[in-house]
């Protein structure tokens, strides 16, 4: 099964795609899609969405697992997030694949077994579950691949299976 996990904002879109194969995963791509502050709004959803549907065409993910916003101090960042969202849910749904939500604290407790782990233990787990070389940068790469685990780990257990295994 192949997973895309999309950390959503205005100015970084964290993008992963993973494969889980029995009770193994592989990173097959990670990056983020980033916008400008000099354009407007409009512009930049454009260009999510663009990116969006160009990554999602190029790997055809079953699933987009995203992760679901919640409340921020900052009501106009939480609006523009919001917005990231919905354009980058519309190109999945779009593209016919199946889109979960995932809130952090499910994210954590999926990729590290404690919803309060700090963002550093999320990261460090993330490059030992995938073996990869270092920890993704910016922070939103790591945050899109642990949601992508996150999704994997609960296909698993919906499954019946045990934990994922790198």
């Amino acid at each position: 099964m192949r997973i895309m996990g999309i950390d959503p904002g205005i100015a970084i879109v964290g993008f992963s795609v993973i494969e889980l194969q029995g009770n193994h995963l592989k990173a097959l791509d990670y990056g983020s899609i980033q916008t400008e502050p000099k354009y407007t709004t409009a512009e930049r959803l454009k260009q999510i969405y663009d990116a969006c549907t160009s990554l999602l065409r190029q790997y055809q993910p079953q699933v987009m697992a995203i992760e679901k916003l919640f409340f921020n101090r900052n009501v106009t960042t939480a609006f523009a997030v919001g917005q990231a969202r919905g354009v980058i849910m519309l190109a999945g749904e779009e593209a016919g694949v199946e889109i979960r939500e995932y809130t952090p604290l499910q994210v954590k407790m999926a990729v590290v077994g404690y919803g309060q782990a700090e963002k550093k233990q999320v990261q460090e787990m993330v490059k030992l579950l995938l073996s990869l070389p270092k920890v993704p940068k910016p922070d939103d790469v790591a945050d899109a691949l642990a949601i992508a685990i996150c999704d994997a780990h609960s296909s698993q257990v919906n499954r019946g299976g045990g934990r994922v295994r790198p």
